[in-house]
């Protein structure tokens, strides 16, 4: 099931789609109704995958899709890569190879419990419980 907002509905820490990637509002600027009607939107955000910065304008009525993202918690079993973990989700039980984000490299090791995001199907690890 998808979500859709209004743009004049994205307020700062919504996650919407942009160009088919999940991220997170920072900044909404919204534009008077002109003389014609239409409010625009300005509204700038940061890929939740990738950390990448995107600015847009919209207008206030069109549709924004709102992604599913469910989080979990789960145990990491090995570092695999630099940058990917093998991790055992603690309600299903399925083992997974994840990537991790940029911050977490360094301070993950095996048995230690992480919250990991499953946006739209794909899988990264957020953080460290």
């Amino acid at each position: 099931m998808v979500k859709l907002i209004n743009g004049t509905e994205a307020r700062s820490g919504t996650t919407i789609m942009v160009d088919g990637v999940a991220c997170a509002v920072r900044s909404n600027d919204i534009s008077k109704t002109g003389k014609h009607g239409h409010a625009k939107c300005r509204i700038e955000a940061i890929g939740v995958i990738d950390g990448k910065k995107r600015v847009f304008v919209t207008g206030g009525h069109e549709r924004l899709e709102v992604p599913n993202i469910n989080k979990n918690k789960a145990q990491v079993l090995n570092l695999v890569e630099d940058d990917k973990a093998s991790i055992m989700d603690l309600e299903s039980y399925e083992t997974i190879e994840v990537p991790m984000m940029g911050d977490l490299k360094g301070q993950l090791a095996g048995e230690d419990q992480v919250e990991y995001w499953d946006i739209e199907g794909i899988k990264i690890i957020k953080r460290k419980l």
